[in-house]
């Protein structure tokens, strides 16, 4: 639950950081802060916990479930799949294959 004040190239390149760390059949899940598909479930969050709009965070640097399995695809990752997801919250996993390609 950091990653996503991280600029979104950081993010990119520690997928890759994190895919060199692991060993073969290594597991990475980053239980994240997503961005909203829309603006209207970006206020529906907020509103299902309960806070104000005028509480963002304004260090979050939220980014697309897709966008972010893209970048677990490019570095090797293998299985990748957002796992579960609601509203703002996912959980975005990747596996590091026996056998780098």
């Amino acid at each position: 639950m950091a990653i996503h004040h991280l600029e979104h190239e950081r993010k990119r390149s520690l997928y890759g950081e994190v895919f060199g760390l692991l060993e073969p059949g290594g597991v990475f899940a980053n239980f994240e802060h997503v961005a909203s598909a829309t603006h209207r479930l970006h206020l529906a969050f907020f509103a299902a916990i309960d806070e104000p709009l005028e509480h963002e965070d304004p260090s979050d640097r939220l980014l697309d479930v897709e966008t972010q399995l893209g970048w677990l695809r490019e570095h090797g990752f293998d299985d990748v799949d957002c796992y579960w997801k609601w509203l703002e919250m996912a959980l975005l996993v990747g596996v590091k294959p026996a056998e780098v390609r």
